[in-house]
């Protein structure tokens, strides 16, 4: 691979960038006409607009994508996070067309991006799962009634191809079954395209704990630790950290062994993370993410290992440069995701960036798009930076992060940061390992 267009915007688009610098590939960046200021342009070899602001007219618009690979003579095409990245069609017609996609092979993502085959895959490879109806239910209203029962209430109705705490409804009780599940079914149909819906145990007081992994396809898989990413607004992850604190030690590594194993088994290639629920000492899977992640700095921090240029390398033949035993976790980091959106009704707040000061110090990291005088458009998702600190133990991190959150200042745009300098001093965050409704508890008592 010796060109690789980058399908995507914002910091994961500058994150990719730089990545294959690193490696002395030439770039291809794509916008819309509402980017043309976008950071990344500026440092790419090669610029296409793709077409008009709405995501359904550019970065959604798979046949203006390709053209863009063909006419600049790109060889790779890397997705990011969002937009087509867990399309299994665009994966499908990227390959298709001769071009490299830079992540797993479309069956694998088609296999992952269904949550009920996901699941069943999971099973097999002996990865653990949240008890359920070990399938799509059925249209037979008395055997619902019969799954749930077996199951034990609560449970939650979820459907198959969701995601993003969309499609999913929680049931407390027999007499709501039937009703719920015909009320997500019409929501998923609406929503995905695709009716069908599943049941699990739904659990009181989760954590929600994921694994990085890497895997070449070609026999070689190793895990990067964990992460906790259980700060979260309405399905929305806020802070994210790693490795999780209070872990049971010998259930971590025995779920990091499977998800490893499970990655051989699917002959998955490239970066990945399975996603768990975790609650009293137990894990449960819940999805499987088939790109990078938001977070993704965060494992990086910890173990020294460069995900996306990893993910390159194995998408263009090579075997991992890593094994097992070279990944060591060294100390702590933690995650803030810095959102254009107003602090108290969490609305967008797009407009004009005044001022712009990345806060700096031992440990810090700052990934973000973000400089004075940009305009940050109203089209796209709201995240416009991550906060990065790492510390040799959990406390240091914790301190380094309030100082960078006190030193960073966006002015001309609403941001999150309010949020985040309160969060990085609660004493139930401090202490660790809070679950996946603190937050939503936290906001509702204000």
């Amino acid at each position: 691979m010796q060109k690789v267009l980058v399908a995507n915007r914002g910091e994961i688009a500058l994150r990719v960038i730089r990545a294959c610098k690193e490696l002395g590939l030439k770039t291809v960046a794509v916008h819309s006409t509402a980017d043309r200021e976008l950071m990344h342009l500026a440092m790419a070899d090669e610029t296409v607009c793709i077409g008009p602001a709405p995501a359904t007219d550019s970065y959604l618009n798979i046949p203006a994508i390709i053209s863009a690979a063909e006419v600049t003579g790109a060889d790779g095409i890397h997705p990011g996070y969002g937009f087509l990245a867990e399309r299994a069609d665009f994966a499908e017609q990227v390959e298709n067309s001769g071009f490299t996609f830079i992540g797993p092979s479309a069956s694998v993502i088609r296999l992952m991006g269904d949550k009920v085959s996901a699941i069943a895959a999971m099973k097999e490879t002996g990865v653990p799962t949240v008890p359920g109806s070990d399938g799509p239910l059925p249209e037979d209203e008395a055997e619902c009634l019969k799954i749930a029962q077996r199951v034990g209430y609560p449970v939650i109705i979820k459907a198959a191809g969701g995601g993003g705490g969309r499609g999913m409804r929680v049931v407390h009780e027999e007499a709501e079954l039937i009703k719920s599940i015909k009320l997500t079914q019409v929501e998923a149909g609406a929503a995905f395209g695709n009716p069908m819906v599943y049941l699990e145990k739904f659990l009181t007081n989760p954590r929600h704990v994921e694994v990085q992994v890497l895997s070449d396809g070609q026999g070689n898989a190793v895990h990067l630790g964990d992460r906790d990413c259980s700060l979260q607004r309405r399905h929305q992850k806020i802070i994210e950290e790693a490795p999780a604190p209070g872990i049971d030690e010998k259930a971590r590594a025995e779920v990091q062994a499977r998800c490893v194993q499970a990655c051989i088994d699917l002959g998955y290639r490239g970066a990945g993370t399975f996603e768990f629920l975790y609650e009293n000492g137990e894990f449960y899977f819940i999805e499987m993410n088939t790109r990078v992640q938001v977070e993704h700095p965060v494992s990086e921090m910890v173990t020294g290992i460069d995900i996306v240029k990893e993910q390159i390398l194995v998408a263009s033949g090579q075997p991992l440069s890593i094994r097992q035993e070279d990944v060591v976790i060294r100390g702590h980091a933690i995650e803030c995701r810095i959102n254009a959106e107003d602090p108290k009704t969490f609305m967008p707040s797009p407009g004009t960036v005044t001022f712009f000061h990345a806060p700096g110090g031992n440990g810090i990291r700052v990934d973000s798009h973000l400089y004075s005088g940009y305009k940050v458009p109203p089209n796209y998702d709201s995240l416009v930076g991550k906060l990065i600190a790492y510390g040799a133990t959990r406390d240091e991190a914790l301190a380094r992060m309030r100082n960078a959150i006190d030193e960073l200042v966006v002015d001309g745009i609403k941001t999150n940061t309010a949020l985040h300098r309160e969060l990085v001093r609660d004493p139930g965050f401090c202490k660790g390992g809070v679950n996946i409704h603190y937050l939503e508890h936290k906001l509702a008592a204000e």
